[in-house]
């Protein structure tokens, strides 16, 4: 790609963004933040230029696309700097809507590309479950129970909780992870009729004391039910899924690389293995990077017009309605119809 790829935001994720550009052989990348610090260290650590003044970088290199990696609240800033220059660009997951709808309409009048993360979505795991859901091989679905948890504080070994975004009651860390898994979920399910949910502060995290750590939510499809908890308190990071279909049952725990399919006729689990590349160190072991290093080729190839990045704005709006319809569901205790 001729021009520049402008990492907006320098802290964990701004620089994983740099390392999967430049794993896919990326070398004309620039560093945004406001931070002194930070860019120091980005420039010293992957030897690229950054700069806290934005409008300088504009102006001075030729940029073909954003990478917005700043904290959720602080989104919608870059996304219109993006729109008004006429610049595609790739967002991190979020949690607030704020101006989305007029976002959006800008940006299919401009037919700019904004791309909103799905990382999970590129799991090879995800992958294959949707492939066997879409194929109908477990027969008729009755429901899921699908359980995502992690210890706050275990997220960044590298720093305090209270020295980046998921430590605010707005964009805290358990309420963030809900809409990441949604993503996923909704582009392989679609959208619930209804949902009833449950969340609270269940424990103390020193430095995230306001945030609430734990999400429950039943997802109503009509003729199946997806039971959804997230947390940030499981001091195992977890990710289990199992799937209960009239004919066969799938179940799925990310340390296992392993897929399981109980076979009613012979009694026995068949296994479908995948391979995952090392993570980052700091990360849990399967936070594999590779799945970050798909989600920025995606990107990059619905840039330059060789393909479709798999989310879209107006999907990714519909989940963060969906979250807050949960929310409302539990402050006002009652069932909420979605669609």
């Amino acid at each position: 790609m001729e021009g520049h790829i402008l990492i907006i935001g320098l802290g964990s994720m701004g620089k994983r963004r740099i390392r999967n550009l430049s794993a896919i052989g990326l070398k004309n990348i620039i560093g945004f933040d406001k931070r002194e610090d930070r860019c120091a260290e980005a420039s010293d650590k992957y030897k690229i230029p950054t700069a806290t003044d934005f409008d300088s970088i504009i102006h001075e290199y030729e940029i073909k696309a954003f990478v917005i990696s700043v904290p959720p609240d602080v989104h919608h800033i870059y996304m219109n700097k993006a729109l008004q220059l006429n610049i595609p660009a790739f967002i991190e997951a979020s949690v607030v809507d704020t101006g989305m709808e007029e976002i959006i309409k800008e940006a299919d009048k401009k037919n700019i590309c904004l791309a909103p993360s799905c990382t999970l979505y590129f799991h090879p795991a995800i992958q294959k479950i949707k492939s066997i859901i879409e194929k109908g091989e477990l027969g008729t679905i009755s429901n899921f129970l699908y359980h995502s948890g992690q210890y706050l504080p275990d997220w960044h070994t590298y720093e305090n909780v209270s020295d980046y975004y998921v430590s605010n009651k707005a964009t805290g860390g358990g309420r963030e992870i809900v809409p990441f898994e949604l993503t996923w979920i909704t582009m392989i399910l679609g959208l619930p009729k209804k949902v009833v949910a449950f969340y609270k502060k269940a424990i103390n995290i020193q430095g995230a004391e306001e945030i609430d750590d734990t999400y429950n939510l039943l997802l109503d499809y009509n003729t199946m039910i997806f039971n959804l908890t997230v947390d940030v308190v499981s001091r195992h990071a977890t990710r289990r899924l199992v799937i209960n279909g009239d004919k066969k049952q799938l179940s799925w725990d990310w340390d296992d690389n392993a897929i399981k399919i109980f076979e009613p006729e012979s009694n026995q689990w068949d296994e479908i293995t995948y391979e995952i590349t090392s993570a980052q160190a700091g990360y849990n072991k399967n936070i594999t990077e590779q799945i970050y290093i798909d989600e920025m080729d995606a990107f990059l190839k619905a840039v330059a017009g060789e393909g479709f990045f798999p989310n879209t704005l107006s999907k990714d709006h519909k989940v963060l309605q969906l979250l807050y319809a949960a929310e409302r569901s539990c402050d006002e205790d009652i069932i909420v119809k979605f669609i």
